[in-house]
């Protein structure tokens, strides 16, 4: 798997990029992580050199268990992006969400925070340094200035080599980027939620900021293995999430059947006909893929052995042009 530039850095990391939000295990309906670790180490066998991963995924355990596979595979081998500016043990920042343990999460970005967050993130990776540092989200009580400053510092201190945004307006980009050279920032995006199309996509191609897409299978939902009667275990967030519930999951489904003629004539998946979509959009750079076990991992993986002709791809944009979600469910 060729590797691709992230923006104008000197990073360079596989288009499909492991997604590590679901093996931290909380929000997912629980986790295996002996099939976590399987999945990375497979993955990394198939070309996928780089991990994603932050340290709110299970509070500390996706982090942890990132460090794992690094042991096991190698630092050198490996392209390390992780986030910060989550905060579960202090109430400093922006209020977000409850904890697993009825504890409250803040989006916090300060200086102190950064700086003791970079050194947990370190110690449960196993590393000296990280490849992407990214700011996970806005903190509407820390200047974006201010956070920028502290990331510049950290870099020309070796411990990260590259500077990412995730969630974040065009506008806090423009003045993140009169600080610090942005190399990447990282985005929903997915065949039936396009919203960045708009602004964040055309801004990053002018600016050669390289696009992260995060959910490209809508968390699932374009795998089309949820069908109507699916039922959720645990505490998996899907079960409330909007473009689980009808009409959308019903008018998704609809619309794969539609496209579902091209993976099979390519010998492929559904979920691997999306990915290799998604990776030749212009302006995206990364599509991130979770996996829980090594068939994941490999079906992932393979997603790029095929090249779809410009008559597939207009086929495919056309039918999604017509998919109607709602997205105010």
């Amino acid at each position: 798997m060729d590797k691709v530039q992230l923006g104008k850095s000197d990073l360079f990391v596989s288009p499909i990029t492991f997604g590590a939000w679901a093996i931290g295990g909380q929000a997912w309906g629980g986790n295996d992580d002996k099939d976590a670790l399987k999945a990375m180490t497979k993955s990394y066998d198939l070309g996928v050199t780089s991990i994603d991963t932050a340290p709110v995924y299970g509070f500390g355990h996706s982090e942890s268990l990132v460090g794992k596979a690094i042991k096991e595979i190698g630092r050198d081998n490996l392209e390390i992006l992780t986030k910060f500016g989550f905060n579960w043990k202090t109430e400093k920042g922006e209020y977000q969400f409850p904890t697993s343990d009825g504890g409250k999460t803040y989006a916090y970005a300060g200086r102190d925070g950064i700086m003791q967050e970079v050194e947990d993130s370190l110690r449960r990776l196993g590393t000296d340094y990280i490849d992407l540092y990214q700011i996970h989200r806005p903190d509407a009580t820390t200047p974006i200035e201010e956070t920028m400053e502290v990331l510049k510092d950290l870099q020309q201190q070796g411990k990260i080599r590259a500077i990412g945004m995730s969630n974040h307006t065009v506008e806090m980009m423009k003045r993140a980027d009169q600080v610090i050279e942005l190399a990447s920032t990282q985005s929903p995006y997915s065949m039936v939620y396009r919203k960045i199309e708009k602004d964040i996509l055309p801004y990053c191609l002018e600016e050669n900021v390289g696009i992260l897409a995060y959910s490209p299978l809508q968390r699932g939902l374009l795998t089309g293995k949820i069908t109507s009667d699916y039922q959720f275990k645990g505490d998996d967030h899907r079960a409330e999430n909007k473009f689980f519930k009808e009409p959308n999951r019903s008018r998704t489904n609809a619309f794969l059947d539609k496209i579902k003629p091209i993976a099979e004539e390519h010998g492929v998946t559904l979920a691997q006909l999306v990915i290799n979509w998604t990776v030749q959009r212009e302006g995206i750079t990364v599509a991130l893929v979770g996996a829980r076990n090594e068939k994941q991992a490999e079906e992932n993986a393979k997603s790029l052995s095929i090249k779809l002709s410009k008559e597939e791809i207009n086929t495919i944009n056309s039918e999604m042009e017509k998919v109607e979600i709602d997205h105010e469910v």
